[in-house]
């Protein structure tokens, strides 16, 4: 398969880069990372001043109605800015949910709110360590009304809504597990925010009590959703991640041109050279299998499982080793808080769990071709 965006995408990536370059510079993701802010909002609101926030919105619910190749574009350059923006969990989580499982009347509520900036969304899928199961899902759902704790929950503490797994029944089966949607102003949630390793992305323990709930799709068909709402997510952080990943190459590559070393720059030694060769293979690879992953996303094609499942772990695996290797590259200066290195790095940890493990998604790649393959 020969697959590449369109002149007009290429040209929709260009504006949001040279946008984020003037409005997300190192210094306003600071400004969150040392914890001035919970995320910046003048940069939230010139997104969705942009139309980036409701790329991927139909144009019925106040989207621009463009479609997901259009969000992975936008979603790559997130990446490589680092924002300090509610932008995955609102996107890539809330919307997407919405979008996949939402009634009309929940769409026309929340969808044009998303799109102009006035709405943050997320999902609250984990209850602790663990891996997304249905095993894994304790919280109660007894007659709509939601008794327990998620955590950790991108974004919770400043969400306007969220949409929750859980458990409907006692049997552990698949089948037990449903969706719903919680306006988090009408009370019966309390937010509790949680260190985390990325302060520009925040997390949060969300405790429901008593909580009335919205039913969000059929019942029992939960986490069958959940399934498809993570396979469409991997690809959108997958363009996240490959965005990081090129922005780290790039600064391994421009420090090694002009560190000079023994009358010599650094990047004229041998083992810089293998090592920024071996980051761009790496991020090479990650882009191949990102693009194949947009391609299935955006058709809606029967192999996004294993699509989504190989974007996610070749983007995690490339952000992770180009973060890494870029302090390498830096040498000592690259362990200082001064230097930019440790945002990426940062960054690259925090998004290889947003979704669930490494290994979590190489088993489910696992799975999945063997199931096609039998079948």
């Amino acid at each position: 398969m020969n697959f590449d965006f369109s002149e007009d995408q290429k040209q929709l990536r260009d504006q949001a880069r040279k946008f984020l370059s003037e409005k997300c510079p190192p210094k306003a993701v600071r400004t969150v990372l040392d914890g001035k802010a919970d995320y910046d909002r003048e940069l939230w609101k010139g997104l969705a001043e942009m139309g980036f926030l409701g790329v991927a919105i139909p144009e019925e619910y106040g989207g621009a109605g463009a479609g997901h190749l259009e969000l992975c574009v936008i979603a790559e350059e997130m990446g490589r800015a680092l924002a300090p923006v509610p932008f995955s969990s609102t996107v890539y989580l809330a919307a997407e949910a919405l979008l996949l499982a939402g009634s009309d009347a929940q769409k026309q509520r929340w969808l044009p709110k998303i799109a102009s900036g006035e709405a943050i969304g997320t999902l609250a899928l984990f209850e602790g360590k663990g891996n997304p199961s249905p095993q894994g899902i304790r919280l109660d759902a007894a007659g709509g009304v939601l008794n327990g704790v998620k955590k950790p929950v991108p974004d919770g503490a400043i969400a306007d809504f969220v949409i929750i797994a859980a458990r409907t029944g006692s049997s552990g089966r698949d089948d037990d597990i449903s969706l719903f949607l919680v306006d988090v102003k009408a009370g019966g949630v309390q937010a509790k925010v949680l260190t985390n390793l990325d302060p520009t992305r925040g997390h949060a323990e969300l405790t429901f009590g008593n909580c009335k709930a919205e039913p969000l799709g059929a019942t029992g068909e939960g986490f069958g959703m959940l399934t498809q709402l993570l396979d469409r997510a991997a690809v959108l952080v997958g363009f996240e991640q490959i965005g990081g990943a090129d922005r780290a190459l790039e600064m391994g590559r421009d420090y090694a041109l002009d560190r000079i070393a023994f009358g010599r720059p650094i990047g004229s030694f041998q083992a810089i050279k293998h090592m920024l060769a071996d980051m761009y293979v790496s991020a090479t690879l990650a882009r191949s299998n990102c693009y194949y992953g947009a391609w299935a996303l955006s058709t809606n094609a029967a192999e996004l499982p294993e699509a989504a499942a190989s974007a996610r772990i070749s983007a995690t695996q490339a952000f992770q080793h180009c973060a890494k290797n870029n302090i390498q590259v830096h040498g000592g200066m690259g362990f200082t808080w001064e230097f930019d290195c440790h945002m990426y790095y940062r960054r690259a940890n925090a998004l290889a769990l947003s979704l669930g493990s490494l290994s979590y998604w190489e088993d489910a790649l696992i799975d999945r071709l063997r199931k096609k393959n039998a079948a």
